[in-house]
C-alpha cells in the first residue's frame, strides 16, 4: 500500500500543493457505501459531512440507472429522447407552479454563471449583491464575487457585499438589526446605480451555509427580496448546498426561507456524485432569454445524467428521506442544544433539518481552534465533520440524507466525547 507521504508526493507532483486536504493527516479513500467510508488502512470512517452523494455512497438504484442507461444510449439534447423530457417533468414537479422552465448544465458554477448571465442580459444591468461571506463557484465572474475563500482575483467594481447579521452574535434588539442590515442593502444598491451599473440580481443561498448558519432576524430575507426587485434586479437562489429536502421541512431552501426567486440553482446532491446542475426559472424568463440565445451544453442534459437525477429522486421518494431528515434533524438538534448549554465554549447551536452545527467562542471571541480540535478528535472517532464561518468556528455537520437512526447515535456520542476532551 503506498504511504500517506508518498500519496502527497506524487498528488503535489501532478494536483499542485495547493489544492486544499481535510484534516491533520489526510485521509486516504478507497471505497464508500452508504454513509460509510472505507481508507486504506482498513478503517470505516461515518460520513456526518458529504452532501455530494445525497441518497448515499454508490448507491445501488443511482448506480444500476447509470450503467443501464450509459450501455443504452448516451446524446445531447439536439435529439430527442424521452427520458430527458421525464426527469426535467419529475424535477419541476417539486417546484411551485410559477418555476417551471430548467436549463441543464453540469456543475453547481456553470449554474450560476448561467443565472447571472441571464439576469444581466434581462435588466440590462451587471450590478450584484452577494453576501460578505460567500462561495457560489469557480468561474471568472464567480470569483469576482467570491468572498468566502482566498483568492488573487480582486472584488469586481459591479459587486456589493451584504453583511448577514447572526443574533446569536449580536444581542441588540432584533428590529434594530433588521434595520441596520437593510439600510446597509439600500446603500449598496444606491451605490451601483449611482457607478452606472444599475441591479442585475442577487445571489444567496438560502441559509447562509458558508456564512455558518446565521440565525435571522425576522423578514430579513424577504426584505432583501423586495429592495432587490424594486430596484430592477432579479433574485438567484443557490440550492446547492440547502436543495433537495436537506431542511426536513421544505425540499428547497428559498421555501423554508420565505424567499421567491427568479431563477434557482442547483449542482451537487442533483446526481449524486455524477456532474449535473440545473437553473431552474420561468416560462416568461425562458423566453425572454431562449428566443435571443441558442443556448447548447454537449454534455447537460444527457439521458444518463436524466436516468441519475431520476434515481435521485425516486430514492428521496421511496425511502422518505426529507421526513427522515426532519425527524433526526429535530433529534440532532436538541442534542446539540443540550451540548451549547452545557458547555460554555460553544455560543450557539445552529442549523435546520440535517445541517448542522455548533457555534465556538470564549468570551464572545471565536474560537476557530477550538471548532477544528472537535473535527479532529471526531476523525480520531471516525467520524467525519468539518467547520465553516468566516472565523471558521462553527462545526459543519451536513451527512448525506441517507444518514439513518443507526448511524445518528454514533455520531452523537462520539461528538459529545470529543466536546468533553476540549
Amino acid at each position: 500500500m503506498t504511504s500517506t507521504a508518498d500519496l502527497i508526493a506524487r498528488r503535489n507532483r501532478t494536483i499542485g500543493p495547493y489544492s486544499p486536504l481535510f484534516y491533520a493527516e489526510p485521509l486516504h479513500l478507497v471505497s464508500a457505501k452508504g454513509v460509510w467510508f472505507t481508507a486504506a488502512d482498513g478503517e470505516r470512517y461515518l460520513d456526518g459531512y458529504n452532501n455530494v452523494p445525497h441518497v448515499g455512497h454508490c448507491n445501488d438504484r443511482v448506480v444500476s440507472a447509470l450503467a443501464a442507461q450509459a450501455a443504452t444510449l448516451n446524446v445531447h439534447t439536439r435529439y430527442l429522447n424521452e427520458r430527458v423530457v421525464d426527469y426535467s417533468e419529475r424535477l419541476l414537479a417539486t417546484f411551485e407552479p410559477r418555476l417551471d422552465r430548467i436549463f441543464f448544465g453540469n456543475s453547481g458554477s456553470e449554474a450560476n454563471e448561467l443565472a447571472i448571465r441571464i439576469a444581466r442580459q434581462l435588466t440590462g444591468s451587471t450590478g450584484m449583491i452577494v453576501s460578505d461571506y460567500s462561495y457560489h463557484g469557480t468561474t471568472i465572474t464567480l470569483a469576482g464575487l467570491t468572498t468566502g475563500l482566498t483568492t488573487a482575483t480582486p472584488l469586481d467594481p459591479n459587486v456589493r457585499t451584504l453583511r448577514i447579521p447572526d443574533l446569536d452574535r449580536d444581542a441588540r434588539p432584533e428590529a434594530e438589526v433588521l434595520a441596520e442590515t437593510l439600510a446597509s442593502l439600500d446603500a449598496s444598491i444606491a451605490s451601483l446605480q449611482e457607478a452606472g451599473f444599475g441591479i442585475a440580481a442577487c445571489l444567496f443561498d438560502p441559509l447562509f451555509s458558508t456564512e455558518g448558519m446565521p440565525r435571522l432576524p425576522e423578514g430579513l430575507v424577504p426584505g432583501i427580496v423586495e429592495r432587490v426587485r424594486a430596484a430592477g434586479g432579479m433574485v438567484i437562489a443557490d440550492e446547492v448546498q440547502s436543495g433537495f429536502g436537506r431542511t426536513g421541512s421544505h425540499m428547497w431552501g428559498h421555501q423554508y426561507a420565505g424567499m421567491r426567486p427568479d431563477l434557482v440553482t442547483m449542482g451537487k446532491p442533483m446526481g449524486n456524485g455524477h456532474p449535473m446542475s440545473a437553473v431552474v426559472t420561468s416560462e416568461e424568463v425562458l423566453d425572454r432569454f431562449g428566443s435571443r440565445n441558442e443556448f447548447f451544453n454537449t454534455f447537460a442534459g444527457n439521458p444518463v445524467s436524466a436516468a441519475v437525477g431520476e434515481a435521485v429522486l425516486l430514492e428521496m421518494e421511496e425511502e422518505q428521506l426529507m421526513p427522515r431528515a426532519a425527524a433526526l434533524g429535530a433529534e440532532a438538534a436538541a442534542r446539540f442544544q443540550e451540548f451549547a448549554d452545557r458547555y460554555d465554549f460553544v455560543r450557539s447551536a445552529k442549523g435546520v433539518g440535517m445541517f448542522l452545527g455548533l457555534d465556538f467562542a470564549v468570551d464572545g471571541v471565536p474560537a476557530p481552534e477550538l471548532a477544528k480540535q472537535v473535527v479532529e478528535a471526531m476523525k480520531a472517532r471516525r467520524v467525519l465533520i468539518s467547520r465553516i464561518g468566516r472565523d471558521e468556528s462553527v462545526l459543519k455537520v451536513r451527512p448525506p440524507l441517507a444518514f439513518g437512526p443507526e448511524e445518528l447515535p454514533i455520531l452523537l456520542d462520539a461528538l459529545s466525547d470529543a466536546l468533553s476532551d476540549v
